[in-house]
């Protein structure tokens, strides 16, 4: 009877502090909920497991998985609505070392955006009207964003669109007039083009691949490759990037302070 009363006793102790534990425990996981898993939950649909607001990276400074924040916002990023393979190892650290191209603390210069909040505006009606994802606007700042004049190949302007290029799709270029570098009309003439391309490839990311790289280029690569796939296809590093650097400069004037900058978001309506 001692013996049981003992044990009892021991065992209210022991259940004090379980009950003492199992409190402690819930604490720490709802704290964790609450600061982990609310971001991820309401920033990701449950159905098409797709981004249903633009994810914040400030956000995911609260997640303690690192890596799990890390992948959804991989998986947030896209062009044209075509997302990045982040589960592709290779193709994820590329996309972070450009975006750490495109920051703040290495460009030092707010140019894109004052471009962006020039040319924005006369670039997105353009595209619209010929039926282009609004997601090229970023060509102009990735082409001729930083640098600006004629390439040691010869393209040039916003577009940076090579001479002949130019001339099949509507733009004078001579020695006395060089249309390419007229904002209006340079865009009128890169939409035909990336529509012509468009007609070609049927996949705006091979598009962007071939306006930059040349679409005679591509399709080479396509039939040595047998496949026709941007992110798996071995290319010259200009073009390989090139999808990444849209992506990178999308990101960096959609979210600019999440990249170091002071600015606010550019308005292009």
């Amino acid at each position: 009877m001692f013996f049981l009363s003992k044990y009892r006793t021991k065992g209210r102790i022991m259940n004090k502090k379980y009950i003492g534990a199992s409190i402690l425990l819930i604490i720490l996981i709802g704290g964790e909920l609450l600061s982990a898993s609310t971001p991820i939950v309401t920033a990701i649909s449950p159905k098409s497991n797709r981004l249903t607001k633009p994810v914040k990276l400030t956000e995911f400074v609260k997640v303690d998985d690192q890596k799990i924040a890390n992948e959804i916002y991989y998986h947030s990023l896209n062009f044209s609505d075509e997302h990045l393979p982040a589960n592709d190892t290779k193709v994820r650290k590329q996309m972070k070392q450009i975006l750490a191209v495109y920051h703040y603390n290495n460009l030092r210069s707010t140019i894109l955006h004052d471009k962006a909040a020039r040319w924005f505006p006369i670039i997105k009606p353009i595209l619209k009207s010929y039926g282009i994802p609004e997601d090229f606007k970023y060509v102009p700042l990735v082409e001729s964003g930083l640098l600006s004049g004629t390439s040691p190949k010869g393209a040039s302007g916003h577009w940076q669109l090579m001479p002949q290029t130019a001339r099949d799709f509507g733009l004078r270029v001579n020695p006395s007039i060089d249309e390419r570098q007229e904002i209006r009309k340079s865009t009128v003439a890169a939409c035909k083009y990336l529509r012509f391309l468009y007609s070609q490839f049927h996949n705006w990311a091979l598009v962007a691949a071939a306006y930059n790289g040349g679409e005679n280029r591509i399709k080479r690569r396509i039939r040595q490759e047998n496949q026709a796939n941007y992110f798996k296809m071995n290319l010259n590093r200009e073009t390989a990037t090139f999808v990444y650097r849209l992506i990178a400069v999308k990101e960096v004037i959609e979210r600019p302070t999440l990249y170091g900058y002071k600015k606010k978001k550019v308005n292009t309506i």
